[in-house]
């Protein structure tokens, strides 16, 4: 599976290199200029240092990287973290990244795009243009790790919302209830 992974400025960098480190698909990566700053200020890493885990890099103002076109398929998009700033321009048609214009791409072709906001709370703006990427086919998921299985610590809560995006991207098998905790 060939994955585009976008990092933007909005907290929660944490996610994005976990996901990195853990996701095993064949994966490509676009950080913005304001995700560079959030590496740096949340993790004191730069983008240069998420090598290992990928198979190439793709500056954000290279409007000419395969990414770009719809002529080079790929199986999904996923933004993470996702800035509000970012869904606005996406949801409002505009490509002037290659973050946006890869967003871009992935809606026309029908390829599998996933927004993972880190923000709180959302505007009535940002909840419309959510809601119009929904109705367009990306998937809309707000950083928001899940409780029930009472996580022992921060990374286990980082862990369960990676999860969740790999058995969305069709890479695991979502952690459901076991048999006996139904009855």
């Amino acid at each position: 599976m060939r994955i585009i992974i976008g990092i933007t400025g909005s907290s929660g960098a944490i996610f994005a290199v976990e996901f990195l480190k853990k996701c095993d698909a064949e994966k490509f990566l676009v950080v913005s200029k304001w995700g560079n700053v959030l590496l740096k200020d949340e993790l004191g890493i730069g983008g240069k240092e998420l090598s290992p885990y990928i198979k190439r890099q793709f500056s954000d103002d290279d409007l000419s990287a395969p990414i770009a076109s719809g002529t080079n398929k790929f199986d999904a998009f996923v933004i993470l973290p996702c800035s509000v700033s970012t869904v606005g321009k996406i949801a409002s048609g505009v490509g002037d990244t290659l973050i946006t214009r890869t967003a871009q791409v992935a809606l026309k072709e029908r390829y599998k795009l996933v927004l993972c906001l880190r923000e709180t709370p959302l505007s009535t703006i940002t909840l419309e243009q959510c809601a119009r990427l929904s109705r367009d086919g990306a998937i809309i998921m707000p950083i928001s790790p899940p409780m029930y299985f009472k996580p022992a610590n921060t990374e286990k809560y980082v862990d369960a919302y990676l999860e969740k995006i790999m058995s969305i991207l069709g890479l695991t098998q979502p952690r459901g209830w076991k048999a006996e905790e139904l009855e």
